[in-house]
Formats: structure tokens, sequence, C-alpha cells
């Protein structure tokens, strides 16, 4: 027998064997946190907008870095809990 053919039999009864995969935040929680993520992107975003433009830019910087992580771990949340899975 081929090499390949013996690894995809390997890889194959690994799979078998396997557990499936379970997700570490429930699946019904998504949508709650999708929306606690994105309304506190959009505050911070309308925070953003706000400041004095003469302030420090570190300021700035710290705020529009946590409102991108928070969008960004928002966006994945809402599109997880409508079935696309990202």
């Amino acid at each position: 027998m081929s090499e390949l053919y013996l690894q995809h039999q390997a890889a194959k009864a690994s799979f078998e064997v396997a557990s499936p995969f379970s997700p570490s935040i429930p699946v019904a929680s998504l949508p709650y946190l999708a929306a606690i993520l994105l309304l506190a992107t959009f505050n911070l975003g309308f925070y953003f907008s706000t400041l004095p433009k003469p302030s420090v830019p570190t300021a700035e910087l710290s705020v529009a870095l946590i409102a991108s992580l928070l969008g960004g771990f928002g966006v994945v949340a809402l599109f997880c809990s409508v079935g696309v899975y990202v």
C-alpha cells in the first residue's frame, strides 16, 4: 500500500475517535453578547467623536483600540448568532 493511503487511514481513524466540537460560549447567549459588544462599540465611537481636537493622541488611540476590539468580537458574535460560523 502506498504511504499516502496509510496516512489517510490513520487520519480517518483519529477523526472517528475524536470528540465533537463544543463551543466554550453557549450558542444561546451569542445574540446578547453581540448586542452588548456592539452597543459598547457605538458608545465608544460616540465618545471618540466628541473628544476635543487638541487632546493627547494616546487617549484617542486607547479608546479607538478598545472600540475596534469590541466591534470585531461583536461582529463575529453577531454572525455566529445568525448561523454564519466564521
